[in-house]
This record gives structure tokens, sequence and C-alpha cells, in this order.
């Protein structure tokens, strides 16, 4: 899905796709040259004007690019350097971040991990093309914060829940429009199925959480839950795996699946929470919209990412 670029972000010098460039590295922190032709230049046969359109910007000093660890060919990771991310928040096309890319956080180990977040989100990109629904470069964001307690603010500890990213998607039909909001959790095979199982609990917190006097906005209607003031259903959990072979991620969505049926905390929030499990690889191969969605509670038959409850 093409998206303008206020004015104030446009710069002497650059061309269209520059300017689209920025924001997208801007807000997703980090991605290959692979990942923004399939975003900004899906019609391209290949990836050469996106590479000249990086370079360009690379010599005016508003992106950059570091190794990509993992890989034997030299590929590399490009970002904003703090110059690109000045225009960007000048013109006002991304959502301001509170933290910016620099060499070493490009470089480090949250290398892999970042941009597994951004291909996960790429897949429901691809997939809103063929359907002829909406979801664009700019349409997910990293690390929303979501408070889940009262008290001292710790964001990265308990008081907050912070989804790997926050995708938003419209569904069309002959007859209507839905915002689809999905919470996306992002495991390497780095963490174990009890801290997965762990990351359920979080999300069931602020399904139920509504804040105490003095924390959040008033509401006319009295209290409620508090993310009722950011969504109008609230968003269904997506948990994708990837980092072992499918035997391994598919032992790893069984074991999640047995540890949140013995949580009497999760049982309580298992009718009201949607959530799934599926493989970055499942996902990119076969679309959001295949049944490739293993659901967390109730019956494991596959479905897709809406996981709709069966009926009978």
């Amino acid at each position: 899905m093409a998206y303008r670029v206020a004015a104030s972000v446009a710069r002497p010098g650059l061309t269209p796709l520059a300017q689209q460039l920025l924001p997208v590295l801007y807000q997703h922190r980090l991605l290959t040259v692979r990942q923004l032709h399939v975003l900004l230049a899906p019609h391209a046969v290949t990836d050469s004007y996106v590479r000249r359109q990086l370079r360009g910007l690379h010599e005016l000093g508003l992106a950059a690019a570091a190794l990509r660890s993992r890989s034997r060919q030299g590929e590399q990771v490009w970002y904003c350097t703090e110059g690109g991310a000045d225009v960007v928040e000048a013109g006002g096309e991304a959502a301001v971040r509170a933290h910016r890319m620099t060499d070493q956080t490009a470089a480090s180990q949250l290398q892999e991990h970042t941009l597994a977040v951004n291909d996960t989100a790429i897949a429901f990109v691809q997939a809103a093309r063929r359907l002829g629904h909406e979801c664009g470069p700019l349409d997910w964001e990293a690390e929303r914060a979501h408070r889940i307690r009262d008290g001292a603010a710790r964001l990265g500890g308990d008081s907050f829940l912070v989804p790997d990213a926050v995708l938003s998607y419209t569904r069309n039909t002959p007859t209507q429009r839905t915002l689809i909001t999905w919470f996306l959790e992002i495991d390497r095979a780095t963490e174990t199925a009890i801290r997965l199982a762990g990351k359920l609990r979080a999300y069931a917190r602020y399904l139920d959480y509504i804040p105490a006097p003095g924390f959040g906005r008033p509401r006319p209607g009295g209290p409620a839950e508090a993310w009722r003031e950011r969504y109008t259903a609230f968003p269904r959990l997506l948990l994708v795996l990837t980092g072992a072979s499918p035997t391994v991620l598919t032992r790893r969505i069984a074991d999640v699946r047995a540890l949140a049926a013995s949580d009497v905390w999760l049982s309580h929030a298992a009718t009201r929470l949607t959530a799934g499990m599926t493989t970055l690889q499942q996902l990119q191969t076969d679309g959001p919209f295949a049944p490739v969605v293993t659901p967390v509670f109730g019956p494991a038959a596959r479905t897709d990412v809406l996981m709709a409850p069966t009926t009978t």
C-alpha cells in the first residue's frame, strides 16, 4: 500500500522512494534490502533501485548500514542515522521513538530478533496486497508500552506489557471494512516454554487491568479496562516461533499449550484472550490467512490469524 510523505519530510535531492524509505527505516529500526524491496518496490524485478536510494541516503548522512551478523554473504541491515531521524520527526510521518538506532545497537545481538519481527509484519503486508485488504509499510509499531499495574513506572519491569510489535490491518469485504489489531510476540527459540507461557499471563493481566484513581485518564462512564483507551476490541495475540527446526517448533507449541491449560490464572482468561501460535516459515510460505495458527487454548485444530471460534 503506498503512502504519502509529509511535505516537511521532503528534502532537495531525495527521490520519492528515498523519502518513503526514511520513515520506514526510522519506525522499524533495522531492515534488509530484501525487506525494503518487498515493502516499497514490490513490482520491481530487482532490488537495484532500492540499493541506489539507500546509497544516496547514506551519502547525505540520513541512513547507515551494519553487517548482518549471521550472513556469510556480507548482507547489510539499514537504519536511520541521527540526521535521518531528525528529518522524519520534523515531518511527523512516524510516531516519535524514545530511542534511536546507533552503530552499536544496529550490530548488537538484537539484530536478528528485530529482523524477525519485521519479517512477520511483512507477511501481513504481502497478504493484504493479494487479498485487497489494507496493511502498509507503517502499519506496525515495535515495543509499544502498555501499563498492566499501578505504581512507579518501570518500563521493562512488571509494570508494563511491551509486545514485540502491535500491527493494524483493515480487512475489506463486499459489505464491510474491519480494523483488526494483533499483538505480535516473536520467539527465536531463545526462551523456555515456561517463559513463553509467562508472557501469556502478562496479556491476561492487561486484559483485566483497570487503573486505580490517579492512573490513566478518567472515563465518562467510570472505571474501565485500560486497553479500551487504545483499542475498540482487545487485540489478538500471535506468538511467532522461528530459529529452530519445524519439529522443535511444533514441540514448543505443544509445550506452551500444555502449560497454558494447567495454569489457573490463564484458565480464567481463556474464553476472552484470543491467542495462537505459528511459525515464521509458515506465515511466509502459506500466508497468515491459511490454516497456520494453532490456538493456545482449547482444541489444537489449526486456524488462520483471525482465530475465529469454531461453530457447531
